[in-house]
């Protein structure tokens, strides 16, 4: 019985003895870890366009996971990259509001027109949104 115990002793030296690393459980969870930060991270949809905010002395920040709305200089209402109108302001809020509460934030280009605004401000709370808020840019910006 000893001599079984000391031959299953030599083939682990010899075995350890080769000096190589298995790194395979290594890459597995790397990928892993890389998977699980992929499908955690918060997405922020932008409105998809270019907007020159206007100036506002009192600001605040808010939370990311917010409904974006863009308004154009000329007019255009826009959500996800596509225009919606202002007719299509209330479906999508309300679209929206029926997943998960989140405040609803407009931004508007400084040479829109202010019924436009109002007029998209009106919608969102139709819409159902609890919180409506217009993007500006701080004062000492």
């Amino acid at each position: 019985m000893a001599r079984r115990f000391s031959r299953f002793s030599d083939e682990a030296a010899d075995s350890d003895s080769s000096g190589e690393i298995n790194i395979s459980p290594l890459i597995d969870i790397v990928f892993i870890l890389l998977i699980f930060f992929i499908v955690t991270t918060v997405f922020v949809e932008e409105t998809g366009l270019k907007i020159e905010k206007p100036r506002a002395v009192a600001q605040q920040d808010l939370e990311k996971n917010s409904v974006l709305i863009g308004i154009s200089p000329e007019g255009a209402v826009y959500f996800g990259g596509r225009e919606i109108g202002v007719n299509g302001v209330r479906s999508v809020v309300s679209r929206l509001m029926k997943q998960e509460e989140s405040p609803v934030i407009i931004q508007v280009d400084r040479r829109t027109a202010t019924e436009v605004t109002v007029e998209v401000l009106d919608e969102a709370k139709l819409g159902g949104a609890m919180q409506v808020f217009v993007s500006t840019v701080g004062g000492d910006q």
